[in-house]
Order: C-alpha cells, then sequence, then structure tokens
C-alpha cells in the first residue's frame, strides 16, 4: 500500500466516528486505531415521566421521592453503541461493584458498527456502581459507571 493511501486511511479515521480500521490489500495488513485520551463531558437528561393530573374528588398520592444521582466521579459514554460489560459472551465482567480500578484499566467494551471499543476508566477508584445493563445500548455522553 502506498504512503498516499495510508494518509488518507488515517486522515478518514480522524475525521470520522470511528475508533478503529482494518484494511487487508493483497498480503499486505493496516490497522489504524484512533486514540484519544479526553473524552468531552456531555450533560445526561433523562426524560421524566409525564405527570397525570389527578381528579379533583381523588386523594392526593404520596410524593414519590426522586431517584438519587449518584454520588461519585462518572464514566460516560464516549460514543452510541451497545454496552458489554466483558470482553466475549463466556469471560468474566471486566469490573464488579466494590472492585478498584485504575485510570486507564478498562471498565467496558462499546460495539458501534461491528467494531468494538474498549472503554477504560478515566479516573483510579473503586466502582460503586454500575449504571447500564449488559448488551443494552447506550447514548454518547450516558452514565455508565460511577467511580468512589
Amino acid at each position: 500500500m502506498d504512503l498516499r493511501k495510508l494518509k488518507t486511511l488515517i486522515d478518514l479515521v480522524a475525521e470520522s466516528g470511528i475508533a478503529e480500521l482494518e484494511i487487508t490489500e493483497g498480503e499486505g495488513k493496516v490497522r489504524i486505531v484512533k486514540f484519544s485520551q479526553s473524552v468531552q463531558p456531555v450533560a445526561y437528561v433523562p426524560e421524566a415521566a409525564p405527570v397525570q393530573a389527578a381528579a379533583a374528588a381523588a386523594p392526593a398520592a404520596p410524593a414519590e421521592a426522586a431517584p438519587k444521582a449518584p454520588q461519585g466521579h462518572i464514566v460516560k459514554a464516549p460514543m452510541v453503541g451497545t454496552f458489554y460489560r466483558a470482553p466475549n459472551p463466556g469471560a468474566s465482567p471486566f469490573v464488579e461493584v466494590g472492585q478498584s480500578v485504575k485510570e486507564g484499566d478498562p471498565v467496558c467494551i462499546i460495539e458501534a458498527m461491528k467494531l468494538l471499543n474498549e472503554i477504560e476508566a478515566d479516573k483510579s477508584g473503586v466502582i460503586k456502581e454500575i449504571l447500564v445493563e449488559n448488551g443494552e445500548p447506550v447514548e454518547y455522553g450516558q452514565p455508565l459507571f460511577v467511580i468512589g
């Protein structure tokens, strides 16, 4: 593969939302992986449940307690995709609640367009909560883990 093609592929990966590209041409094989240290924080606001007006004659229902906001550092999804806790279906999860992690340790995988993207802890600490179920779709900026 010539240098111009390689430069074009690198530029394509850099400008797109993909994290990894692998090309096989003849006996040559090229793999380009985009690595970014910074993840831009995005506020995630879950949709509020619609409130129905109670009939005038009906007694007032007790107010429900608002869900408690997670305390600690939130690891957020850097992309849209499918959340997986383990590297493959038969393997044990990357992390469990109560487990210590260091910055850079893999915590999950997000599959996007048939590419498996390993997500790393962006802070050292202890996993306090896992906010997403295995196999669920996630949105960009959605909270995944709470690290305390």
